[in-house]
């Protein structure tokens, strides 16, 4: 199992209300038991092939893109083989199998891939907190289930909604954490799109914290 299928109804609902009608929710994956790290993203785009409604494999984050395995690479939590495999991949030749067997080996490096939101928008036009409110119940739903050791939150808006407060993640920069529900999170620079900038911050960030 790489996923949390129990909650994808209650996903696909709120995809109905908060997302795009012509596309799909994009649900976690990963490793859902107790992994080293659960990494929170923001929300999903188009821009993710599963989110297509002809999409028959696994939905899960940044299918069909490569900027952001990059840092799972360069933590070593993503082979090499499977990287380079992604840097020659266009999106229309991303394949169920192909999928499967990425997010089989970030299972194998013990970790968990998800976004707070999971309503699957057309472009990256940020979603107002009150969106990313209505998920919160679930996020922490999700939490439980997987019961990570640690959670990486990228960006200020998703570690600010998560924690409760508002925070900077420039604030966090070695291994400073906020504790929610027992759960050790840590705020990190967003390191794709237009924070792709804040990548080696995000990664010197991530190795202090593992």
């Amino acid at each position: 199992m790489l996923q949390t299928i129990e909650l994808h109804k209650d996903f696909d609902e709120l995809q109905l209300t908060y997302g795009a009608p012509s596309l799909s929710s994009i649900y976690g994956a990963g490793n859902i038991s107790s992994p080293n790290i659960m990494f929170i993203f923001m929300n999903p785009t188009g821009r993710n092939i599963s989110a297509s409604f002809d999409w028959n494999g696994l939905r899960a984050p940044w299918i069909g893109t490569k900027q952001v395995w990059k840092i799972f690479n360069e933590l070593d939590l993503l082979s090499n083989s499977i990287y380079s495999e992604i840097l020659l991949l266009k999106p229309k030749d991303w394949s169920v199998s192909f999928v499967e067997k990425l997010y089989k080996d970030i299972q194998e490096h013990n970790i968990y891939i998800t976004n707070l939101a999971k309503c699957t928008q057309l472009d990256a036009r940020p979603l107002k907190d009150n969106v990313f409110q209505k998920y919160l119940p679930y996020i922490f739903k999700e939490i439980e289930i997987v019961k990570p050791k640690k959670i990486v939150a990228f960006g200020n808006q998703v570690s600010t909604v998560l924690i409760g407060k508002n925070i900077s993640v420039g604030n966090y920069t070695t291994e400073e954490k906020e504790i929610v529900n027992g759960y050790d999170i840590y705020p990190t620079y967003y390191p794709v799109g237009q924070g792709r900038r804040n990548m080696p911050l995000a990664i010197e960030r991530i190795k202090r914290i593992m």
